[in-house]
């Protein structure tokens, strides 16, 4: 689950991670009174940042002409123009795709002077099966560009999840950042703040791109996040029913929504050969030979191990939501879930749907002869397939034959 950049700072207070005050609006009224409360403090300008699940807003374009997520404003009076301009608009960046995002909320929030500018995130290593944080004096910079052309600028540090992350590794950390003095001490807490908001938020990523260092009115530097990016692990949140509450379900694809009321995780893509699939490795082998024998996958669906006929069902109808699904193509191995109730379940949900696009089924494991028995004596148009290439095979010749 993904969470606002003004959620992820909550959660940053709450672990002792240092972020600019601000306040969220949803309105433009709210908006502007926010700047008043916060011009108060006798600042001298405020950010007005659009709240979406994707990066890259500063540089991004609404649709209705407006340029720019990210907005610099002097005055309550600027706040209102661009809160206006704004809320209720489609914001385009390049990781929303063409089709964007609507505005829905505003972070309305103090302005920094910055000094410096850094990178700091934590994630799961796979390969060392560890946390590990990665650091880096390119704050603000495309991180992946960097990696990939300046490697040696990432700086990484495993973290031993049996005892935490100890001051000595953000020590180190921070002195290969170049900080030093005071400015040492106040990194070892962030850092430390930001493994445990990573660690007892069960998140799969925590990121501050930039982590700034920002100079107050009286000399003095302090380090700050001035953004905030925290991608949370779906399969723990029952343990977490104040983040559950956090979850906006406008920001996520209506048919993924709809999918996860099933417990089905499915996944939305561009192609036109819809997948049902128990199982993700499974579900990942099919749409690779959907693609290797030229056909394009509609999406990623994983019914899972043990789906129920209301399940199949409902993964059929989810399936057909999508007006750019042209065929369909079953793949399931029966282990708990045995093929001749899966052979009723796809049945009856091609009986419910008045499927009129190719469906390809193939079934193997337990009871399959009883499953691919039901198909072949139900009267459906339905295409039984002995083989995962034998089905990709049918259902893109199937496909490209309605062209």
């Amino acid at each position: 689950m993904n969470i606002h950049e003004f959620q992820a700072k909550e959660l940053f207070r709450r672990y002792g991670v240092p972020v600019p005050k601000g306040i969220m609006a949803s309105t433009v009224g709210e908006a502007a009174a926010a700047a008043a409360r916060l011009f108060e403090d006798g600042v001298s300008f405020v950010v007005v940042k659009s709240q979406i699940h994707a990066g890259g807003r500063g540089k991004g374009t609404f649709k209705e002409g407006f340029q720019g997520g990210v907005q610099l404003c002097k005055s309550p009076a600027d706040v209102t123009r661009v809160a206006e301009q704004m809320l209720g608009k489609t914001l385009v960046t390049k990781q929303t795709g063409a089709e964007g995002r609507i505005v829905r909320k505003l972070l309305i929030e103090i302005g920094s002077k910055i000094k410096k500018e850094y990178y700091l995130s934590i994630l799961l290593d796979r390969q060392l099966s560890v946390p590990v944080m990665m650091a880096s004096t390119e704050g603000g910079m495309d991180i992946e560009e960097v990696a990939k052309k300046t490697p040696e600028k990432i700086l990484k540090q495993p973290i031993d999840p049996a005892v935490g992350m100890m001051p000595y590794q953000a020590r180190n950390l921070a002195s290969r950042l170049g900080l030093d003095g005071e400015r040492i001490q106040q990194a070892v807490k962030l850092m430390q703040g930001v493994y445990k908001t990573f660690w007892e938020c069960d998140a799969s990523l925590v990121e501050i791109n930039p982590l700034i260092l920002s100079e107050g009115s009286d000399g003095t530097t302090h380090l700050m996040a001035l953004d905030g990016k925290i991608n949370l692990d779906d399969n723990a949140l029952y343990r977490h029913p104040e983040i559950q509450e956090m979850r906006d379900l406008s920001e996520e694809a209506p048919l993924e929504v709809e999918a996860s009321k099933f417990n089905l995780n499915y996944i939305k893509l561009d192609g036109n050969i819809a997948c049902m699939v128990n199982g993700a490795g499974l579900a990942m082998s099919t749409m690779d030979i959907i693609q290797h024998f030229g056909g394009s996958p509609a999406n990623f669906l994983d019914v899972g191990g043990g789906a129920s006929k209301e399940q199949v069902a409902a993964a059929f109808k989810i399936i057909l939501k999508d007006p750019h699904v042209k065929g369909i193509l079953v793949n399931i191995f029966g282990g708990i879930m045995k093929c001749d109730i899966i052979a009723e379940g796809i049945l009856a949900a091609v009986k419910d749907v008045n499927l009129k696009i190719p469906l390809v089924v193939r079934l193997e494991g337990t009871n399959v002869k009883l499953g691919q028995q039901i198909i072949r004596e139900s009267g459906l148009d339905v295409i039984p397939a002995e083989s995962l290439s034998d089905a990709a095979q049918k259902i893109v010749a199937a496909v490209k034959g309605l062209k």
